[in-house]
């Protein structure tokens, strides 16, 4: 039961991070640098570069989306695209070190990418296992003890515990 209940929140908490990318890369897509928090009218080869990066960004808010009606089925896309939020907010350290730091919104991506989505990605591994997986058959110490004896014996049996 408790099992469920985390699957059933961390897919809400997906469905809710793939609508970040949806909705700020459409907003980019459509209003350019001029529409994100903090925005300017940029030069046409800046403005022409954010159009295009967003449409990007808005396929990885899709990608999420779609891994989340058969999430152990489509783990790797789920992991992809959270892997690569995560690791896009390392350029954002070195663009706030080297310009200045951003608008708040910003800020806030920030930790969203280098706290929150690697502890999804976490919750995500260890929901998938355990759905993907049955309950692990216990070696007795018996078997053991009957595999090594014919093992020691030079005797050549099967064994069906390990087929």
């Amino acid at each position: 039961m408790a099992r469920a209940k985390s699957r059933k929140a961390l897919l809400t908490v997906l469905g809710v991070l793939g609508a970040i990318p949806v909705a700020s890369g459409l907003t980019g897509i459509l209003g350019g640098p001029a529409r994100a928090p903090g925005g300017a009218p940029a030069a046409p080869s800046v403005d022409s570069e954010y159009r295009f990066v967003n449409t990007f960004w808005t396929a990885a808010g899709l990608a999420l989306w779609w891994s989340l009606r058969h999430p152990e089925k489509r783990a790797a896309t789920t992991r992809v695209v959270l892997g690569t939020a995560a690791i896009g907010g390392v350029p954002r350290l070195i663009s706030a070190r080297r310009v200045g730091a951003p608008h708040p919104v910003f800020r806030a991506a920030i930790v969203l990418e280098l706290v929150v989505v690697p502890l999804v990605m976490v919750w995500h591994a260890v929901v998938v296992r355990g759905e993907g997986q049955a309950p692990k058959k216990l070696r007795t110490p018996a078997t053991t003890r009957s595999t090594s004896a014919s093992v020691n014996d030079g005797k050549s049996g099967s064994d069906s515990s390990c087929s």
